[in-house]
């Protein structure tokens, strides 16, 4: 049986970054809500804060353990199934590679140690430093990584000579046309998918009448974020959807399932696109809406995929479903997040039952959203590695066979399907003991020791 290296490869990468992408995306937004809740207990005093960032540090733990463990593996694959995209990349990627273990994975290292295990060693304000350099690390890495994510998809400042890459403007590399937006984009929908995993523990825990206090104050910072992040997200979607207009249109007509150029282009919310007709089968379409949308006037033209050589249409199905699978999320969130802070405005937030089952069910959706634009960003980018100019064809490692690629794959497999589930497991073990379970002692202030404090019940007016 034959077995083909590049399908199977990119199955691999898929398989390992579809898994690894959902960690920073919670351990990011999350290293922000523990220097959030750091500076606000050294600020106001008040111990709830204290208590909910000590519970939220031991998740952070598993979670930061558990993505660095599964990020080691990606460069790897650049060696063994990629060679021949590393070779000719190396001079841009490399670099920004480095910075972002210089300035990120040194960063995170360097104070993990005193957040996780200094709480009761340092001074309050040594110990709210320390979160936030973390915070500042994982946003650094973002920075790095999201910059050489986005040259490949708009590459910019470098040249092909003698079949490599070379750098001729560093900061047309590093802020190329597509990076931005998608920073912009990428750590809204980081910090959302935190504020959802918050909200849904919170929701879990005011179900059950337990960790009242800490329940009600994590609810209330969280849908006091989410009414301001989804609706800036949408902005940042629509933003970075008129940036892949521009620069990469082939993937922009698959997203929207448009086979023909032309003027006054309908929105299509449902279809099942036929790639081999170029057609759409039982199409739902809004008159217009698309040119409205893509060009900000109704009468735009919209460039469709006739445009293109077949050999560089994207999958257009995987792309055409899985950006409604995003949008449609979305806007779920969105409903989530302006009925909470409705629910809230007339004080029945903390009492509303049907809304906060809702609520607890809610974890899984920002990963979820997540996983869906991360398959239309990559998919969409195919049949290329470096968009226009490296295609993945030419980027896999001559040498490679199928069941190389097929061994390692399925070694990959049964790694992740048990490090992901018990990683779980313990995160689950702690929301489970909750917050109240920790010590009741802040850091030391001025090198001695606080005295153990107390609980303090507070009134629900001051969560609102």
């Amino acid at each position: 049986m034959s077995l083909n290296p590049l399908i199977l490869s990119r199955l691999q990468f898929g398989w390992v970054v579809g898994w690894h992408i959902m960690l920073p995306a919670f351990t990011l937004g999350l290293a922000s809500y523990i220097a959030l809740l750091e500076v606000l207990h050294l600020a106001t005093g008040r111990e709830i804060y204290f208590r909910i960032s000590t519970f939220w540090t031991k998740i952070f733990a598993v979670a930061f353990g558990m993505g660095v463990v599964s990020g080691v593996v990606m460069p790897f694959q650049f060696g063994t199934n990629w060679s021949r995209y590393s070779y000719v990349t190396a001079n841009v990627l490399s670099p920004l590679f480095a910075y972002e273990a210089l300035t990120a994975f040194f960063l995170e290292a360097a104070f993990l140690g005193v957040l996780l295990f200094g709480r009761h060693l340092v001074p309050r304000w040594a110990h709210c430093v320390s979160a936030c350099m973390i915070a500042g690390g994982t946003l650094f890495s973002s920075f790095w990584i999201l910059s050489a994510n986005s040259w490949m998809q708009t590459p910019a400042g470098a040249t092909l000579v003698n079949g490599r890459f070379e750098p001729t403007d560093w900061l047309a590399i590093i802020f190329n046309p597509s990076f931005p937006t998608r920073l912009g984009h990428t750590v809204v929908g980081f910090y959302i998918s935190t504020a959802f995993v918050v909200l849904s523990v919170a929701a879990g825990y005011q179900l059950r009448d337990r960790f009242v206090d800490e329940a009600r104050r994590m609810l209330s910072m969280s849908l006091w974020l989410l009414l301001i992040l989804v609706p800036l997200q949408i902005f940042l979607g629509d933003a970075s959807g008129l940036v892949t207009e521009r620069y990469q249109p082939a993937k922009l007509a698959a997203i929207e399932g448009d086979w023909q150029t032309r003027a006054r282009m309908p929105l299509i919310l449902f279809a099942i696109p036929d790639q081999k007709h170029a057609a759409n089968h039982a199409a739902i379409e809004v008159p217009a809406a698309g040119s409205l949308i893509l060009q900000h006037d109704p009468d735009g033209t919209v460039t469709g995929l006739d445009h293109f050589p077949r050999s560089d249409w994207p999958p257009v199905i995987v792309v055409f479903f899985s950006f409604r699978v995003m949008v449609g999320i979305g806007l779920l969130m969105l409903a989530i997040a302006i009925a909470g802070n409705a629910l809230r405005a007339r004080g029945r937030v903390f009492a509303h039952r049907p809304f906060l089952q809702i609520c607890r069910a809610s974890a899984p959706l920002g990963f979820i959203a997540v996983l869906a634009g991360w398959v239309t960003t990559e998919v969409g980018r195919q049949p290329w590695t470096v968009y226009g100019l490296l295609r993945t064809a030419d980027s896999v490692t001559p040498s490679l066979t199928g069941w190389d690629v097929a061994l390692s794959l399925a070694g990959y497999a049964i790694a992740y399907l048990i490090i992901y589930p018990s990683g779980l497991l313990v995160m689950a073990y702690l929301v489970r003991h909750g917050p109240s379970d920790t010590e009741q002692r802040a850091p030391v202030e001025g090198g001695q020791p606080r005295s153990p404090t107390r609980p303090v019940a507070e009134t629900a007016g001051d969560l609102s």
